[in-house]
């Protein structure tokens, strides 16, 4: 197993890693909607936040020299189901392939954030 880190995605806040290469599956952790050079969210809806969730998972995944085409599941979190439609609209034009995916509203995500989306992916 090999820990994955990157200066391109927010550091982990804490006791993980960004993602765990297990050789053949990557293991990659949520992601939040957080700029990694400022530690501030991209914005105050869930489409700005879900366009850098998504940019800071790419940043994961290339670090461990894998791309979104590589994703096989997602596992999404919202922090409001009426935003469904609108993480929707994002999540479609990063993930293309249309890995399989879980997405359930949760009650508070880290940091007050709006959306968070982990991946496995395979090489």
């Amino acid at each position: 197993m090999k820990k994955i880190s990157t200066t391109n995605a927010p550091a982990a806040i804490g006791p993980y890693s960004q993602a765990i290469d297990c050789g053949d599956i990557l293991f990659a952790s949520g992601q939040l909607g957080v700029v990694p050079a400022t530690g501030a969210f991209a914005g105050d809806d869930v489409t700005a936040q879900a366009k850098q969730a998504c940019e800071n998972v790419g940043a994961v995944l290339a670090a461990a020299g894998l791309t979104f085409d590589n994703v096989v599941k997602t596992t999404c979190f919202l922090a409001e189901i009426a935003d469904f439609a609108a993480f929707n609209a994002v999540y479609a034009e990063y993930f293309t392939n249309k890995p399989a995916r879980s997405c359930v509203a949760a009650k508070d995500l880290p940091k007050g954030g709006l959306c968070e989306i982990e991946v496995i992916a395979k090489r």
